[in-house]
């Protein structure tokens, strides 16, 4: 199958896992004018099942059943867990099929590469699913720090954090998911900044707290500086709410900007606020991104993130990991009282006491 469809007819996609975040495609589905689901496989047949029944399609338990006596469909949307998506990718690229491939794209540099390598060589689309990029207001706030209204872009702040359980959820699994927290949630981060600020040249990342007794990171701060040298600032975490009406916070030299969860502004230095945007719409940003990638494979758009977005964002999350790993601390020396106390001065420094009262009584 070639990379694009000369019809224009709705594009047809199977769904592989059919877990929580694939509720939130189902509502995409619904009534979209350029993509039809028409299969549904998860490993848990009656969780595939369910969903099907929904969309009036078969279901499949696993990806395999669905290759072996499915429909033929245009596309897949990838939902299972990170671990599998090389396999399931290679699978579906060796069969014509474009891939839209849920974050994170996958685990290592090197799994993503051959990703790529295999979708290429099978002339198929594939890209990495990141739902941030499609909010109405993200794409805004993008014109309106290229407009240059905000003057020279000094610093980009974004903070994802919320309490959440993570005890039981397969997010939480290094073998499966490849990390925690900062893997999780900051894939979004570093495709969020590299949107806004263009190429990352370097990271650290900082570990906080581990409140969950998780076998991986649950709170992580993480700083960035562009190629154009913008300082970012990320704080990501399961154990903690900062309770800020904003998820974006751009400063610049002339001005400020934030997208918010339900409302987004800017306003330049000594104005008033002006607002362009209602905040996050997460069905939207789905339906959005389901539509781009349609339409790619028809030929009549390109798409919003590319397959060198994808493995930038896996390579940007890898430096950040290396940086939890390896980065030394600097010790701030802790003093005890003990420390405080007079000790003998140095030979060739004792105070002549009879020579400092000659002092003070001419000073009189």
């Amino acid at each position: 199958m070639s990379p694009s469809k000369s019809s224009t007819a709705p594009i047809t996609f199977a769904l592989i896992g059919a877990g929580g975040i694939a509720q939130s495609y189902a509502q995409a589905f619904d009534g979209h004018p350029d993509a039809q689901l028409t299969a549904v496989a998860d490993v848990r047949l009656g969780a595939a099942q369910a969903m099907a029944e929904r969309f009036k399609c078969p279901a499949f338990e696993g990806y395999k059943a669905l290759l072996a006596d499915g429909p033929a469909v245009d596309a897949v949307l990838i939902c299972t867990p990170p671990d599998t998506h090389e396999e399931i990718t290679t699978a579906f690229a060796r069969r014509g099929v474009h891939v839209l491939c849920e974050k994170p794209f996958t685990i290592t540099p090197a799994s993503a590469k051959r990703m790529v390598i295999e979708a290429r060589q099978a002339g198929v689309l594939l890209t990495m699913a990141s739902k941030f990029r499609y909010v109405e207001d993200v794409i805004k706030a993008k014109s309106i720090v290229a407009s240059g209204v905000l003057g020279e872009i000094v610093l980009f702040e974004n903070a994802f954090t919320s309490r959440v359980d993570m005890s039981t959820r397969w997010n939480a699994d290094p073998k499966v998911s490849g990390g925690g927290v900062l893997i999780d949630n900051g894939t979004h981060s570093v495709d969020l900044m590299r949107y806004f600020l263009g190429p990352l040249a370097e990271v650290h990342c900082v570990e906080g707290k581990r409140v969950q007794g998780l076998e991986v990171e649950d709170t992580v701060r993480v700083f960035v500086h562009s190629a154009a040298g913008v300082m970012g600032s990320v704080d990501l975490s399961w154990s903690l709410n900062k309770e800020l009406d904003w998820f974006l916070n751009i400063y610049g030299s002339q001005g400020t900007l934030q997208v918010g969860w339900k409302q987004s502004k800017y306003r330049q230095a000594g104005r008033d606020w002006v607002v362009f945007g209602k905040g996050y719409d997460k069905t939207q940003a789905f339906r959005s991104q389901i539509g781009n990638f349609a339409r790619a494979i028809q030929g009549t758009e390109p798409l919003l993130i590319s397959w060198e977005d994808a493995i930038a964002s896996v390579d940007a999350i890898a430096a950040a990991y290396q940086s939890l790993r390896e980065s030394p601390w600097t010790g701030v020396k802790s003093r005890s009282p003990a420390d405080m106390t007079r000790t003998p001065a140095p030979a060739g420094v004792g105070i002549d006491a009879q020579a400092l009262g000659r002092v003070l009584d001419a000073g009189r």
